[in-house]
């Protein structure tokens, strides 16, 4: 990891429970969801906004629990005066950021790595991230029976979601600085790094074709009912325990043309994790309702119980985290060193949360001029 999380902390082994349940990976993957046929709920006053809808995408996963409670309980669409929501769900990042990229997409919940990609690649003209969402939920889970101490990782074969996504960075970097050496484009060396579809992994690791498996929830709460052991949860290497894992992003167009709009959004987010943290139990069951209505059946207590236990829903970006791990894909080798000035715009949530009368968050530095 990066220089602000020194190795000793990587040498816990004791762990908590995490974050959100993710479906998928963060951010990686194929077609968008429409859900065309939701109704919107109107605020009951207030003036007109200068959009007649708004496209959010967001993955059925519990790392976006901001957006599942806040669509399923109505908290977002109250505050848009009769602004239409026109949902769309993603299977990862790539595809979401192909969406805000053609002009198919106004806002997304989305991970840091396809932030920092989709910023890099339009050479910083995409997109914009105008608040934070979630934090942590990144678990290493291994076969007791074959993995017992961290050490007892090299020679084994620990499963990823996708080379270069949000938890390969992380683990890649855990490797290096354990002085193991692996290979970031064929995952080949002391450690096998297998990338696998988090859909996939379960059945990889009942298989035994894995050892384990460095993966978000609600994949790694799966791997343990299926008797894995959490050898390592990822928020024991950040200062804080604290570390971005959702973005909520903006195509600058659209934040150029609809800034009231994009404001009413942000209260709307800024209302449902305050509704989120203060009725967590509720919230819970309607964020798995949600997902029910999104998979076709709710998560199994044993799956959900653990992993919304860890949840950590935030208005605040942790910018300074998302530039660390911009810094841990380049020490991987993964990317080039990244040019992030102008990677944030707060000033519309700051302003929301000075209206609010709560703290107004950093950018890191790395806020537009």
């Amino acid at each position: 990891m990066s220089a602000a999380r020194p190795l000793i902390t990587l040498r816990t082994i004791a762990v908590t429970a995490t974050l959100p349940l993710l479906l998928t990976a963060c951010g990686y993957g194929s077609e968008a969801k429409k859900e065309d046929d939701k109704t919107n709920v109107a605020a009951t006053d207030g003036k007109k906004l200068s959009a007649s809808e708004v496209r959010i995408g967001y993955f059925p996963n519990l790392t976006h629990a901001t957006a599942l409670v806040g669509l399923q309980e109505g908290l977002i669409e109250r505050e848009l005066n009769g602004t239409k929501i026109k949902p769309q769900s993603f299977n990862a990042g790539p595809s979401e950021i192909e969406a805000l990229n053609g002009g198919s997409l106004d806002i997304g919940f989305i991970g840091p790595s396809p932030s920092i990609n989709g910023y890099v690649k339009s050479k910083g003209s995409n997109l914009r991230i105008i608040s934070g969402s979630a934090s942590g939920g990144v678990k290493l889970v291994v076969n007791p029976s074959r993995i017992k101490t961290l050490d007892d990782l090299k020679g084994k074969k620990i499963a990823t979601p996708q080379k270069g996504n949000t938890q390969d960075v992380a683990f890649l970097n855990w490797i290096a600085e354990k002085g193991w050496t692996v290979d970031p484009e064929s995952g080949k060396g002391d450690v096998s790094v297998v990338r696998t579809d988090n859909k996939v992994t379960p059945d990889a690791f009942k298989q035994g074709s894995i050892d384990g498996a460095w993966v978000p929830e609600p994949t790694a709460s799966k791997l343990v009912t299926d008797g894995g052991s959490v050898l390592l949860d990822e928020t024991t290497l950040w200062p804080d325990k604290k570390f971005v894992i959702t973005n909520i992003i903006v195509s600058q167009k659209f934040l150029k043309e609809h800034p009231d709009v994009v404001e009413a959004v942000l209260k709307g987010t800024v209302k449902t994790n305050e509704w989120i943290n203060a009725n967590p139990d509720k919230a819970k069951a309607s964020a798995n309702a949600k997902l029910a209505a999104e998979g076709g059946k709710p998560l199994d207590a044993k799956v959900i119980d653990p992993a919304w236990q860890s949840i950590l829903v935030t208005d605040d970006p942790l910018a300074s985290t998302l530039k660390a791990q911009a810094d841990d894909a380049v020490q991987a080798k993964l990317i080039e060193q990244p040019e992030l000035a102008g990677i944030y715009d707060l000033t519309l949530l700051n302003k929301v949360l000075k209206a609010a009368g709560k703290p107004e968050v950093s950018d890191a530095g790395l806020g537009t001029k």
